[in-house]
């Protein structure tokens, strides 16, 4: 399976997919970090956000880079439970380096990152910079369960892939709005977000019920991938 893992991220990269997100990545993060400096938890949950949209349409042309029949033949050979878990692992290595970036970019070039004013309630920099790790952390799970829906080997064609793609994205945006009617639908991307840009930061408990959050629903949107796939095999 690990061998599995770097034949697809091989793939990917030497096959230019790769630029096309990375360079929309960083054209986010330029836009987000230019304005100006911010404290280190705002700024990470705005850029958790905008990447997450990026990260799964990464994710989508990762699985989307092995052509069918060398597909169907890696489920004769290792089974496909493991071919299925092999895209979704090699899917999200590239999530986790655009997140390294994106933590990198607001201390250079930009140096955007400040820390607490005096006699704020604002969060200390490490706990900042600890936050946005966790807001990249959980965006990145999330991004690859949407991009995995969206690839060819469910939707079929190019088409359907990208309706699903951009279907999901802007869903996970409108309905983590804060009056949204069935916020429970949509990964805690939104809600991460207002977490760390509230005045005061919440327990660390609301933390806890965000991981959560985010492991229940890509356990969903997988296991929905899962027997499509099986289904259209």
């Amino acid at each position: 399976m690990i061998a599995l893992v770097r034949m697809r991220l091989a793939a990917f990269v030497r096959s230019g997919r790769a630029l096309a997100p990375v360079i929309t990545a960083l054209a986010l993060l330029g836009v987000i970090h230019g304005g100006g400096q911010s404290a280190a938890a705002p700024a990470y949950a705005y850029s958790a956000v905008m990447l997450f949209p990026v990260l799964a349409w990464q994710a989508k042309l990762l699985l989307d880079a092995e052509p069918d029949v060398q597909r169907r033949l890696a489920r004769l050979t290792v089974g496909a439970r493991r071919e299925a878990v092999a895209g979704l692992l090699a899917a999200a290595v590239p999530g986790l380096a655009c997140c390294a970036v994106a933590m990198l970019v607001p201390w250079w070039p930009f140096h955007a990152i400040r820390g607490p004013e005096p006699g704020s309630a604002e969060p200390s920099l490490a706990a900042g910079i600890a936050l946005g790790v966790l807001a990249h952390l959980l965006a990145i799970p999330a991004a690859v369960a949407l991009g995995a829906l969206a690839s060819r080997a469910v939707t079929r064609t190019v088409r359907n892939g990208v309706v699903v793609l951009v279907t999901g994205a802007v869903l996970a945006i409108v309905l983590g709005l804060s009056d949204s009617v069935a916020p429970w639908l949509a990964p805690p991307m939104m809600a991460t977000a207002r977490a760390l840009t509230a005045d005061q930061l919440p327990p660390a408990g609301r933390f806890w019920l965000l991981a959560a959050w985010t492991v229940l629903w890509c356990g969903v949107v997988l296991g929905g991938y899962g027997r499509l796939r099986r289904s259209r095999a």
